[in-house]
């Protein structure tokens, strides 16, 4: 018996060494070692990194972890987490990082010194903790670093000089800490000090207004930064002493023009065509709108992947033979269209998970808002879960389960460690993307609310699809994390069934939108007759069982009895089911949602009571 586990041991060892990069000759994952060294240094008082297991040898399955597709781990998201303790040098160890969300917690102690050799780290924050200590100089070794975010903590020192040696920043905010000494020359766009006694007092002779403009009109790189345009001035200024007072007037009159056609652009989104297409914001590339243009071949209709009520989504291949999906904007500048586009750029675009659709850049022109992806292989859920290969459906019960589970982790890095968190507002199947090994891959942040920690729900112009939207969200606007439980729970039910909730009911022999259709089989003891026929009865009953029992969990009209993402999650992965069923059986609905007094509301009821009230929302447009 002995010799078969080992002999079972050598072939696991085998198999993984063959999967994962960083893995050592004798199966050691080395980036396991380095994240249960950051766990052992934290503090985890709601064990939320509790599925963190040394003995693993996959780290990619575990919350708050994203990995690249070669096995390396290239995000950590720890975001509002309530941890403390240190953090430990054990993060200089995976080397392949590329974001490090760690805010809003209550670490303390210095900042390692080793996170200076992350080199591919792009997006730094520690920002609301409590680091002490200096801050690292090795940070000037970070080439592509992006965003740096360290305010509101106690750290001390002077800012690195070696920071100026960044060419690509974006952000950097050492804003509401104890620093002291000279400013450097650092080139970010947007360098925030504010906040610092020493640095910014009385005495100090620094102008800290200065060295954060915002907003920021133009990169650096196509305009200088404000101290070159004062020593323009100065010089315009002896020029026109030398050369007599009427040249003196015509330069400062110049002068005056190019302030304000500076001053009257708008932040970063109007910047006109002709200006450096190569120049980004962060990690996102800007586009010319000639190169999108002859990628899409100029926009045809046969390379449409799909159209939306923001714009139509191309498939284009750029001219270094990368395929991507170019989703362009139409009428950007009615309601909505440009915020829908400022909330994709700014914000979407730092959102990275694996299960998110990542933002590779834009193209903004005085007349075009254009959004590029990369490519989706397999398109969408809605579009595949007919298809057919063979005679047997794409979508079969093992990837129906492991897109709900893809998707769930996706909303739960936007509900819950993401900050502000976001909130998607129209999750569907039509909105799932599926990447080239079918892994769910949640798309379409137009439609996405920011939220802070101070308010629980937005108020918006009501936006989505009728069948997926929550019965709240219909009737007062009010949105909520819950509003996309609500959609993810319909989402459970399309996979489980094969039907789009919004067709559903055209039938002969289907009255009522799904939902009805699913709760009125369950209570019958039906769920024979809910599974997709194309399946041919091959699914796993039991996870059947489950699937519909979240779901229903998830549509509840009561958005307080709904689950929460994470909850959700675990009760996918087998986790808590059972105690939230049993549970829920002993509520009782609150009549906010009945249509008289003694009768429950049916969804499809609901629908139609509301249907004028979405129709006015619209029409005012968003609050």
């Amino acid at each position: 018996m002995e010799g078969k586990w080992h002999v079972g041991l050598l072939v696991l060892t085998l198999m993984v060494e063959t999967s994962f990069a960083s893995l050592s000759p004798t199966g050691i994952n080395y980036e396991v070692v380095a994240l249960t060294e950051i766990k052992k240094a934290l503090h985890d008082p709601y064990n939320v990194l509790e599925n963190w297991d040394v003995t693993s040898v996959d780290p990619c399955s575990w919350r708050m972890v994203t990995c690249s597709s070669d096995g390396y781990v290239s995000a950590l998201g720890l975001t509002s987490q309530s941890l403390s303790g240190t953090l430990s040098p054990g993060i200089g160890n995976l080397t392949k990082l590329q974001s490090v969300l760690l805010q809003n917690n209550a670490i303390y102690g210095p900042i390692p010194d080793v996170v200076g050799n992350l080199e591919k780290l792009q997006t730094l924050d520690l920002s609301n903790n409590k680091f002490d200590g200096e801050i690292p100089a090795s940070f000037g070794d970070l080439k592509n670093l992006n965003y740096l975010r360290l305010n509101n903590n106690s750290l001390t020192g002077s800012i690195p000089q070696s920071l100026s040696n960044i060419g690509g920043l974006a952000l950097v905010d050492v804003s509401f800490n104890n620093l002291s000494g000279p400013l450097p020359k650092i080139s970010a766009r947007a360098f925030k000090v504010v906040g610092n006694p020493l640095i910014c007092g009385q005495n100090s002779g620094n102008n800290c207004s200065a060295v954060y403009p915002e907003p920021l009109s133009f990169p650096p790189d196509s305009l200088g930064d404000q101290r070159e345009g004062s020593r323009s001035h100065h010089v315009a200024v002896a020029i026109g002493a030398s050369f007599g007072a009427a040249f003196l007037v015509i330069i400062v009159i110049a002068l005056v023009l190019w302030w304000r056609y500076l001053h009257n652009q708008q932040i970063f989104f109007d910047v006109n065509e002709q200006y450096d297409p190569e120049v980004c914001l962060g990690h996102l590339k800007r586009y010319a709108f000639k190169e999108l243009r002859t990628a899409t071949d100029h926009f045809n209709s046969k390379n449409i992947l799909g159209s939306g009520g923001f714009g139509v989504v191309y498939k284009g291949h750029l001219n270094n033979g990368t395929v991507v999906a170019v989703k362009r904007l139409k009428d950007y500048n009615a309601v909505g269209g440009e915020i829908q586009f400022q909330t994709e750029v700014e914000l979407i675009s730092l959102a990275v998970h694996r299960n998110l659709l990542r933002l590779w850049g834009f193209c903004s022109t005085e007349s075009e808002r254009l959004l590029v992806y990369p490519y989706m292989s397999n398109g969408s859920v809605a579009a595949r879960l007919k298809d057919h290969i063979h005679g047997r459906p794409v979508l079969d019960w093992s990837r129906r389960k492991g897109i709900a589970l893809g998707t769930a982790r996706g909303l739960v890095y936007l509900h819950e460690q993401c900050d502000p968190k976001i909130i998607h507002r129209d999750v569907k199947a039509a909105n799932i993307l599926l990447d080239e090994e079918f892994e769910a891959v949640v798309g379409d942040f137009g439609l996405a609310k920011l939220l802070d920690h101070r308010d629980s729900h937005v108020t918006t112009a009501v936006r989505g699809t009728v069948g997926h939207i929550a019965p709240e969200y219909l009737s007062t606007g009010q949105s909520s994390e819950k509003t996309d439980v609500f959609g993810f729970g319909i989402l459970l039910l399309e996979l489980i069934t094969g039907q789009k909730a919004v067709d559903f009911g055209r039938g002969a022999n289907q009255k009522g939108v799904m939902l009805d259709w699913v709760k009125k089989l369950h209570l019958e003891k039906k769920l024979n007759l809910v599974v997709d026929k194309d399946l041919r009865n091959n699914f796993d009953r039991i996870e059947l069982e489950e699937m519909v029992q979240v779901a229903l969990l998830c549509t509840q009209f009561n958005p307080t009895y709904r689950p929460k993402m994470s909850e959700v999650l675990r009760m996918l992965e087998g986790d808590g089911l059972a105690e939230k069923w049993e549970a829920s059986q002993q509520k009782v609905e609150t009549p906010r949602y009945r249509t008289s007094a003694n009768t429950p509301t049916r969804y499809s009821d609901y629908i139609e009571e509301s249907s004028l009230v979405v129709e006015a929302m619209e029409l005012s447009g968003p609050r």
